[in-house]
């Protein structure tokens, strides 16, 4: 067996109402198309990519993100083309998004560039453009460590 990806990520805001505004703005802007946008979720799906976020129960609500908590760390998606990730930067910073780190090339993989930033719960997301495969051979395989190709 080999999946096609991840069909869904859903997260738990601690405060829906917030967060809703920023990925009403975000995730239309990344080509999802919302789905659901209710007292219960908001959901976008597409680029083969499922995303939402839902309210937290009471007793957590107005709680914030703690990176290096156990659980999940950041979310990535995945740009088509090195430009997109500075258009991405322009529009996070025009919806006054709190920016990690501005565009940015790092040794994670060859030719990785990309923006880092947080919701408005502190939830960090990146938006990256890797050239060619990066560390898929050309048949969407992994690549072993120290491989060329």
């Amino acid at each position: 067996m080999e999946i096609n990806g991840v069909a869904h990520i859903f997260i738990t805001a601690g405060d829906f109402e917030a967060a809703r505004i920023f990925y009403r703005q975000l995730l239309p802007f990344l080509g999802l198309k919302p789905v659901m946008d209710n007292d219960f979720a908001y959901y976008c799906v597409g680029g083969r990519t499922g995303f939402g976020i839902e309210p937290p129960n009471p007793e957590y609500a107005g709680e914030r993100f703690v990176q290096k908590r156990v659980g999940l760390h950041h979310i990535c998606f995945r740009a088509r083309a090195r430009e997109d990730v500075d258009e991405a930067h322009a529009f996070l910073q025009s919806i006054g998004t709190t920016i990690v780190h501005g565009p940015q090339q790092d040794a994670f993989a060859p030719g990785y560039y990309s923006v880092l930033f947080e919701d408005p719960d502190g939830v960090r997301l990146e938006i990256n453009h890797i050239p060619g495969t990066g560390l898929l051979n050309k048949d969407g395989q992994a690549r072993p460590v120290g491989s060329e190709g």
